[in-house]
């Protein structure tokens, strides 16, 4: 793991006294999140609490660390329900200060966005908040806090939402890894200094420790000859992973939620920045007995080892990869109409080593859009940057004027990324702003379209 240099749990003691439940864990903690099965036709109800706990995520030979996480557990309980069925969930605040649920890639009403507001009151301590909705979108969701969502998100607030296909793709198995960064202590604890400003005009609060599933990196049981179904989520609040898994071949199948065509990454490596989500096929094609490690090299001389996919000495389950189709059903999706579509620029401007050039920048402001800009979770009275007529099409021509990478999300939406830097994009991706080349260095650009359904598009 890479460590920064505050006060923090040093490497060689944690992926040690990790290692021990780390075996366990994974195996465990990826069957319980895969337990919550659908409830049918009658779709999903259920109740979230969030609130502070504490948990064991480094081993035995640390203590347990004080989180806030949804009804006890770190990462939140993984919701799973049908395609097309109804969603509903009460959300109780046991914080001492307010929250919000936000339901990360979800096409869903304005008033169940859960941003605190503007689109429906903060939740106060000892209140509740019952979230309804039906999702139109089969794919790997999330949900998260977005109200003092730093915080909030940083010591622990998120969780996966899965929605199931009526016809899912054959696998023998399916995974799912929400995969989490920290900020440590020595005694396993979250470190102080959420608001950095230093960190908030660079790349964020990047921490010491990953864990997946609530747990540090371990290694994963498999067996030659299967083919996994491996959901990611990159729950993170800045960390960018470019995931490689030495010795196979993943093919991606699904981005941000929504079906691509299957493809090889680019340099075999699965790109995710924060908030990201991308499902995997994975023919398991690895030696009987053997190791394989998945690694993390995103960032220059920090490479680590996220998890180990560790094969069982049993015979192949069969010799050859399967020959089940790869590609996942479509989603109802309206196709973009560039015929017609009205085109908006969208400047990224500002942080550390950026041009600024920006007005109305309040003290605690770092980065902007078009010259403007927000602090914090934003203000309802804020004007929007630009106004599209419900039921046409938009082009979005991101320009990343930056030194830094940028994920980029519009609630309620997905959009269609169509070219970056000029040239066209393969495979047909939606929703992949990271993926897709948004988040390079200084200078990038990306033009993804949108079929906008009825908001006004605020920043």
């Amino acid at each position: 793991m890479p460590f920064m240099s505050a006060p923090v749990v040093k490497r060689r003691n944690i992926l040690h006294a990790g290692a021990a439940c780390a075996v366990a864990a994974l195996s465990s903690r990826s069957a319980l999140a895969l337990a919550g099965r659908p409830t049918g036709a009658g779709g999903m109800t259920t109740l979230l609490r969030p609130g502070p706990a504490r948990v064991r995520m480094v081993g035995d030979g640390y203590p347990a660390s004080e989180v806030w996480a949804y009804s006890g557990t770190v990462p939140g309980p993984a919701l799973r329900l049908r395609q097309g069925t109804p969603f509903r969930t009460a959300v109780e605040n046991r914080l001492t200060e307010n929250t919000t649920v936000h339901w990360h890639g979800i096409r869903l009403p304005n008033a169940m966005d859960g941003v605190p507001g503007l689109t429906q009151k903060s939740i106060s301590p000892g209140e509740r908040f019952d979230y309804s909705f039906t999702p139109p979108d089969a794919g790997t969701f999330w949900y998260h806090s977005h109200d003092d969502s730093l915080v909030q998100m940083g010591r622990g607030l998120a969780g996966a939402l899965i929605v199931e296909e009526a016809e899912p793709p054959a696998v023998d198995r399916e995974l799912l890894w929400t995969i989490q960064d920290w900020r440590l202590t020595n005694d396993a604890q979250i470190a102080a200094g959420f608001n950095n400003r230093m960190e908030t005009a660079m790349d964020g609060r990047v921490g010491n420790t990953v864990t997946i599933n609530g747990r540090v990196s371990g290694t994963v049981p498999v067996r030659a000859g299967e083919r996994i179904r491996l959901r990611l989520i990159n729950a993170a609040i800045a960390r960018l992973m470019a995931l490689r898994f030495e010795g196979h071949r993943p093919v991606i199948v699904a981005l941000d939620g929504q079906p691509c065509e299957p493809h090889e990454p680019a340099d075999g490596r699965v790109l995710l920045g924060p908030a990201m989500r991308a499902d995997v096929m994975l023919d398991m094609q690895g030696q009987p007995g053997r190791s394989y490690r998945v690694v993390d090299d995103f960032y220059d001389r920090l490479t680590y080892t996220l998890a180990r996919l560790s094969y069982d000495k049993a015979p192949p389950l069969r010799q050859h990869p399967s020959d089940a189709p790869l590609r996942l059903p479509p989603n109802p999706l309206p196709r973009p109409d560039l015929s017609s579509a009205v085109v908006q620029e969208v400047r990224m401007q500002g942080g550390m080593m950026g041009g600024m050039g920006m007005t109305g920048m309040g003290a605690d402001a770092a980065w902007a859009i078009n010259g403007q800009s927000m602090t914090g979770d934003g203000d309802a009275g804020m004007p929007p940057l630009f106004g599209v007529e419900r039921g046409r099409s938009c082009v979005l021509d991101f320009n990343n004027e930056t030194a830094w990478w940028h994920p980029m999300h519009l609630h309620g939406h997905s959009f269609n990324v169509i070219s970056r830097n000029g040239a066209s994009v393969p495979y047909d991706e939606w929703a992949t702003p990271y993926s897709s080349g948004l988040a390079s260095r200084c200078g990038s650009h990306l033009s993804p379209i949108i079929r906008e359904t009825g908001c006004c598009i605020a920043t």
